[in-house]
């Protein structure tokens, strides 16, 4: 008690030299000034390039083609009602996904040659469907799925595209887990092995967690990536944010609602990304006082 009386009593006599009482004001001067110049160039820039945009000669009938009140105002609900199956498509896709990339990511860590079947499979999954374009992979699921008419297989759009975004975006997650588990140094396994652990409760419960919280930030990046790519199910049909403002711009031959959705989606990714990099940010401070394995 008596000892915390006086570190308490050292602390309130502490009074701060001159010297770091003007540096702390230089260095408050300089972000006040650092701010100010940031701001100023802003404006300017913002200044400029409405500026530009404005006196484009053709600038009254691109307001009036992408940019009207009026047709934003009749996009906007139904854009809205769309995007709820975008929402409800990267929930589940990004599960789906998750899963799916981790077992491949196990799959082609495996060793001895008993697995070399599973690794080569897993690794011919993962290079097709890597190089395989998004696009063409939505095409031949959505439209090629239905003509091979099997039984008890959907042909439901939605879900046919939802399985077309898990094949290739688990391709992509996979290699980002494998990264991850094979950034973990040998030495952990050996020290895990020596401590009577079996090689499964040493990947679960050494290799696996270590190798999640150092690809958290870019698992993160591809969520966001598989967010904005859910709009591409409207090739089928399915009325997703993208496919209502279609619907509206083909009627009324007014881009609008176009420029409404991709807004929506901009909207919705901005926090994601924010959440990404305040992840990225937290796990390099961490790291690098050493909080982190």
């Amino acid at each position: 008690m008596t000892v915390t009386k006086e570190a308490s009593a050292v602390e309130d006599a502490y009074v701060p030299s001159e010297r770091r009482l003007a540096r702390e004001r230089h260095k408050r001067a300089r972000a006040r000034r650092a701010t100010a110049v940031a701001a100023v160039s802003t404006l300017v820039t913002g200044a400029v390039l409405f500026l530009v945009v404005v006196s484009s000669p053709g600038w009254e009938r691109t307001k009036e083609t992408f940019f009207s009140a009026h047709y934003a105002r009749v996009a906007l609900p139904q854009v809205l009602d769309g995007l709820w199956l975008n929402v409800r498509l990267l929930v589940v896709c990004g599960a789906c996904v998750l899963v799916l990339g981790m077992l491949l990511a196990l799959a082609r860590t495996l060793r001895g040659p008993v697995f070399f079947p599973l690794r080569a499979l897993a690794t011919a999954y993962t290079d097709f469907f890597r190089g395989l374009p998004l696009i063409i992979c939505l095409l031949l699921v959505i439209f090629g799925v239905p003509a091979l008419r099997l039984q008890g297989v959907t042909t439901d759009p939605v879900l046919l595209g939802g399985a077309a975004l898990v094949l290739t975006y688990s391709a992509y997650v996979a290699e980002v887990f494998r990264a991850g588990i094979e950034s973990v140094h040998p030495s952990q396994r050996a020290a895990a092995r020596s401590l009577g652990l079996s090689n499964r409760q040493t990947l679960r419960h050494v290799v696996i967690p270590q190798a999640v919280r150092r690809v958290v930030p870019p698992l993160l990046n591809d969520l966001v990536s598989l967010q904005k790519d859910t709009g591409l199910v409207s090739i089928g049909g399915a009325v997703d944010a993208v496919y209502a403002a279609q619907i509206i711009a083909s009627k009324d031959f007014n881009y609008t609602p176009y420029v409404v959705a991709g807004l929506v989606f901009v909207a919705l990714t901005i926090p994601m990304t924010r959440f990404t990099d305040w992840v990225t940010a937290r796990m390099d401070r961490r790291r690098a006082q050493g909080g982190l394995v």
